[in-house]
Order: C-alpha cells, then sequence, then structure tokens
C-alpha cells in the first residue's frame, strides 16, 4: 500500500509529545476532504485543509481562522459543551506547537471528545440504533428547525434561482468523474429531473418561502455528525464555510438524514425518523420537495467522494474505497428521480383496536407516510402534539375539518408518487365514501384496512394508553360502537380485516 502524504504539522500532531495534556496512544487521524481530525482521548482537534473547492474556500490562512471561528459558534447551538475553543498552532523553531507565544500557522477548533461508539452512523454498524433513536431524532430535529433562525435575507435563499445555483455547481464539479464513478446515462437523467423540477414546481418551492420553511439549518445533517452522548442526541459539526448549504429549506436537512439511512439500506429507520418528523412540524407539504433534496445529497454524498480520488493524502485502498462509494451513490441520487406510483390506505377502526400500531409497522415496510388524524386535528387547532385536547377540537365541525385535510393530504402526497396512510376511525360511510370517490376519479389504487379486537382488550389497551398524542379513553368505546356504521357492499372490495388481539406480522405477511 502507498505511504500517504501528510503535512509536517499533521505528522507532529499525531505524536503524543505535542499535546499539553494526556493523550490516549495512538493519536488517531480521520480524514476527510476538508479536514485533518485528530482524536487524542479527552479532546479532539479539528484543522481545516488549504483548500478551494468553489463552494468552499479555506485557502488562506486568515479565512482558516474565521471559519474556525464560525464553527465554533454555530455548533454550540445543536451540541451545547461539545465545541470549547479555537486555538492557534504555532511555529517554535523548526517545531510547532500547541497555542504559546509563536508565530499561528494554522488553527485548529478544540472539542470534548465522545466515545466514537457513540455516533450514529457507528451505532448503526453495531446494530445499536433503533426505531426509538430514530423517533426521538425526528423531535429533535423538528425543535431544532422551529427554533432556527429566519429572517427576509435567509428567506431569499429560497428562491429558484438560488437552490439551482448550488445544483448545477455539484453537476460541474462531478462532470470529470463520467466514465468513473458516475454514467454518462446517470449524470443526465438526473440533471433532467432536476431542470424539469426547477421549470414546473417553482410555485411549489416559493410556498417553501412563504410558509417560512428556509431557515438557518445545520446543513450536513448526515449519520457521522449526530451522536447520542450523555443521553443526550447532539447536532454537530454543521456547516459554517457557505450560507447557502446552511440557509435551506429545513427538509435539505431532512433529506440528508433521511438518505443517509437509505443509502444504508435502512428505510425502516429513515421512515420512523421522516414520520416523527413531519407529525411534529405538521409540514406535510415538504414532502413534495423531499426529493429533490434527497437526490441531491446523495449526489452530493457522491461528489465529496469523488473528490478523494484527486487528493494525494489518501491512500490508493482507500481510494478505490471511495471509488466504490461514490458509484453507490451516483446510483442513488439516479434511483431517486424515477417516477413513482402512490397509493392511499385507509385505516379503520375503534379507539384502542391497534390502527396506529398496524399503520406504523406497515409504513416502515412500506416507506409509506403515516398521517394519524389525531396529529392533523391538534395542528389545525394550533395546540402542541403532547396536550390534550378540550371539547372544542372535537366538535362535528372540527372532525369535518380533521378529515378533509387528511384526505387533502393523502392525496396530494400519493399523487407525488408516496405511499400513504390514513390512520383515523374511518368508522362512517360518508367519510370512506369521499375517499373511495376521489382515489376512483384519480386512479390511485386504495385499500381500507379495519383493525378489530374484542371488547375488553380495547378497554384495557385504552387504560394502559400514555405518552400518546391521542386522547381518546376508554369510557367513549361505547358511543363509537353505537355510531359506527357498517361496510357498504360497494366498500367491501376494499377491505381487509385484521385481527389485532392476533399477531399483526403474519396477517400483514398475508
Amino acid at each position: 500500500m502507498a505511504e500517504t502524504c501528510l503535512p509536517r504539522l499533521i505528522e507532529r500532531m499525531l505524536q503524543p509529545g505535542f499535546y499539553p495534556h494526556q493523550v490516549r496512544v495512538p493519536v488517531e487521524l480521520i480524514q476527510t476532504h476538508i479536514s485533518f481530525v485528530l482524536l487524542t482521548g479527552d479532546y479532539v482537534y479539528k484543522v481545516k485543509k488549504p483548500v478551494n473547492l468553489g463552494f468552499l474556500d479555506y485557502s488562506t490562512l486568515g479565512k482558516r481562522q474565521y471559519f474556525c471561528e464560525r464553527e465554533l459558534q454555530m455548533n454550540r447551538l445543536g451540541a451545547p459543551g461539545l465545541y470549547l475553543e479555537v486555538v492557534p498552532l504555532t511555529r517554535a523553531g523548526d517545531g510547532f506547537g500547541l497555542g504559546g507565544e509563536g508565530e499561528p500557522v494554522e488553527y485548529a477548533v478544540k472539542m470534548r471528545q465522545f466515545p466514537q461508539d457513540s455516533l450514529f452512523v457507528n451505532m448503526l454498524e453495531g446494530g445499536g440504533l433503533t426505531e426509538k433513536h430514530l423517533e426521538e431524532l425526528g423531535r429533535v430535529v423538528a425543535k431544532f428547525h422551529t427554533d432556527a433562525p429566519v429572517s427576509e435575507w435567509i428567506l431569499s435563499f429560497g428562491e429558484v434561482s438560488q437552490i439551482r445555483k448550488t445544483v448545477e455547481q455539484n453537476y460541474e464539479l462531478s462532470k470529470k468523474y463520467i466514465g468513473g464513478p458516475q454514467t454518462g446515462e446517470q449524470f443526465e437523467e438526473t440533471k433532467r429531473y432536476t431542470d424539469k423540477l426547477f421549470a414546473e414546481r417553482r410555485e411549489v418551492l416559493l410556498s417553501r418561502i412563504e410558509n417560512q420553511r428556509i431557515r438557518e439549518c445545520h446543513g450536513d445533517l448526515h449519520l457521522s455528525n449526530i451522536a447520542l452522548w450523555e443521553d443526550e442526541i447532539l447536532l454537530f459539526d454543521c456547516i459554517e464555510f457557505n450560507e447557502y448549504f446552511r440557509f435551506v429549506d429545513v427538509m435539505y436537512d431532512v433529506g440528508f438524514t433521511v438518505m443517509d439511512l437509505q443509502g444504508r439500506g435502512r428505510g425502516d429507520l429513515a421512515n420512523a425518523f421522516l414520520n416523527t418528523y413531519i407529525e411534529c412540524t405538521g409540514d406535510w407539504e415538504g414532502l413534495q420537495v423531499l426529493p429533490l433534496y434527497l437526490t441531491r445529497q446523495a449526489y452530493v454524498r457522491a461528489k465529496v467522494s469523488s473528490l478523494l480520488l484527486d487528493d494525494a493524502g489518501v491512500s490508493a485502498e482507500d481510494k478505490e474505497k471511495a471509488h466504490q462509494t461514490a458509484a453507490h451513490y451516483y446510483r442513488l441520487a439516479w434511483q431517486y428521480t424515477q417516477p413513482r406510483t402512490g397509493e392511499l390506505i385507509l385505516m379503520s377502526g375503534l379507539s384502542g383496536s391497534g390502527k396506529s400500531t398496524v399503520a406504523r409497522k406497515l409504513a416502515r415496510r412500506l416507506g409509506a407516510i403515516h398521517i394519524r388524524s389525531d396529529a392533523v386535528r391538534k395542528h389545525l387547532a394550533g395546540i402542541p402534539l403532547n396536550q390534550r385536547g378540550g371539547e372544542d377540537i372535537y366538535t362535528s365541525e372540527m372532525t369535518q375539518k380533521t378529515y378533509h385535510r387528511l384526505l387533502q393530504l393523502g392525496v396530494m402526497l400519493a399523487a407525488e408518487g408516496w405511499p400513504v396512510i390514513l390512520d383515523a376511525k374511518y368508522d362512517r360511510q360518508a367519510l370512506r365514501r369521499d375517499a373511495i370517490a376521489i382515489a376512483e376519479g384519480r386512479h390511485l389504487p386504495l385499500q381500507i384496512l379495519h383493525c378489530t379486537a374484542p371488547v375488553e382488550v380495547l378497554r384495557d389497551r385504552l387504560h394502559r394508553r400514555t405518552g400518546d398524542i391521542a386522547d381518546a379513553t376508554a369510557d367513549l368505546l361505547a358511543a363509537q360502537q353505537a355510531g359506527a356504521e357498517p361496510f357498504t357492499e360497494a366498500e367491501q372490495v376494499y377491505v381487509r380485516t385484521l385481527d389485532t388481539a392476533q399477531d399483526i406480522e403474519a396477517q400483514l405477511d398475508l
């Protein structure tokens, strides 16, 4: 294997004696296309490479110092306590030192070091990353975006011309890799897809500005930049070097996490994260633009891997791995552009019948969008999901509005190619009739999953229910039973009944 060429400063930083504190030997070096990251045990030092890649310019010492300071400031929002200070790396005679009175020749961001097995990417590879982790991440990112700054200047980056600029830049930088990890056919078809989207979906993209969904986001929210440390999920290493990558649609961030999980073969975890995030924010309309950002982020992963092929400091073995990684993600970016056929699935059944449990399991299998009427109702009422609703949100008028919004969202997303599960009682023929009529009129595949269980099971489930957004209690069961209307003969062709007191997985396998 060929030896890598490291700068003298980095070679010195690999020596334990360089540091004024205790060091775990050996000092570990992690390289990216833009940074050297040195892990010393208690602390991490991140040194920026002197590169100008167009979208990023670290070419002068002054710029590297500035962006170190920006990185420190910005990452204290998503990872408080992790980022400590910017330290000068100085020349001392013929050698180098950390701090001191010598001439600064580089700067490093100093961070507390957490165990590498705390990274979501390593938890995934070790089999320790669960749906619960991704659901909690969905809640954390939803709050991060809700609290994120927004201004007229930030919103201006949602203009179509601004979004297009960064996408086109990716294509331009990756042209040289056609015939290598990228194919000419994938390149042309992926670019054709985004060109068409920018031309035909301007109104959808502009609506994201109107609804203030362009925020100061993380910008690089993949699994290697998310950690579970001291029982807290940290979002770190956000983009400090380019406003075009940071002042973005919230779906840009969401797309990075979803793409990363799907690219690693865990679509089920991606679905858990996505559905939790969307339910928390109520931003179901954002799913109209998510495919653009899925494609864009997969392409970025491919491009970044491709750049390693030109780095003299990267070994031949690592370059071969980079080539394979780039090829995988160029293909994934292309796959996201392919047309899909959506469908509608209506859940039906009394409270406690297991509708949401079945819907959740099915969503993971299908990659479906799971929309709960409880969440839609509370977003319409403007109350937090975890707050119990009063009688005013359960009037006939509010129920009508809830089901109208539910069906509106379902049809919109199914038309975009998403499988959509509408999770509500659907206990009235009129409600089902509306859904069937619009699905038939739009030629959308439709099925109704009717969940049943003995009434004593329903009552027990409702008594034991805690920590859920649903407000229904066991004392409502009698009224629900009395008001539920049977399926008509015309409806029966769509209905499949599930006994949720039995093994659900086995029934879904049929």
